[in-house]
């Protein structure tokens, strides 16, 4: 398979489901050999089966983001395969019970904590070399407009990704003027996932957009040439 990721290595998080996998198969389809991270095993091998029978390339890699020391592990394997990564998709995340700020339990805050923030700092940390040694890398940070705008109720999952946000804003300024590295912040608006059915629950799954209208944007997000740290959204096309 050929397209304009051809060669390119990708790295996407939470690529079980939902925009994860969409993205994985997009990207696949644009030539780029992908691997696949989440935590199920047997989830990932339902991706990466799709992406062979659409005659892409990928690779699963099993990882709980949240355990200690998964994702430095995870970048040691990876190394001893491929001297540079050329994409990086930071999607995996966890919404935190909906419930007012002064009712909001501790456990359940620093669970969000862990996934949303700690998680995308150890992923830069730990990959932050194989990037470098790409020849124009990209990062894309899948967010939500509750980071930018707070909303009643999504107290826990806002602050989340509003540092979520934060780093790797500060990230693309630090590396701007010494790497070829760019960062996107891309925020997929309404869109149909398990996530999406657990915040709202009473929605119907048609009236909001597929993860592959998501996922086709950013696989030409990261072939583009854009001005880092980059933000959009991605508004659900006019019928």
């Amino acid at each position: 398979m050929t397209g304009a990721l051809t060669g390119k290595v990708a790295l996407v998080t939470g690529a079980s489901r939902g925009i994860g996998a969409a993205t994985a198969q997009a990207l696949a389809a644009a030539g780029a050999h992908v691997i696949l991270v989440a935590r199920t095993a047997r989830d990932l091998e339902t991706v990466e089966q799709a992406i062979f029978d659409a005659g892409g390339s990928a690779t699963i890699a099993p990882c709980d983001l949240a355990e200690p020391d998964a994702i430095s592990r995870l970048a040691t394997a990876l190394v001893g395969r491929w001297s540079a990564l050329d994409i990086m998709v930071i999607n995996a995340a966890v919404l935190p019970v909906l419930t007012p700020v002064w009712q909001i339990e501790p456990r359940d805050l620093n669970r969000g904590l862990l996934l949303n923030v700690a998680a995308t700092q150890a992923l830069i940390a730990s990959f932050h070399a194989m990037l470098r040694k790409s020849a124009g890398a990209r990062i894309v940070g899948v967010t939500s407009s509750v980071g930018a705008q707070a909303r009643a109720y999504w107290g826990a999952y806002g602050a989340s990704k509003a540092a979520f946000d934060n780093l790797l804003d500060a990230y693309a300024q630090e590396v701007r003027g010494i790497s070829d590295i760019r960062v996107a912040i891309v925020d997929p608006g309404a869109t149909r996932t398990a996530m999406r059915a657990k915040a709202y629950p009473g929605e119907d799954p048609a009236s909001v957009k597929s993860p592959d209208i998501v996922a086709a944007r950013i696989a030409a997000l990261v072939a583009e040439d854009f001005a880092s740290p980059h933000r959009e959204r991605i508004e659900t096309p006019a019928n």
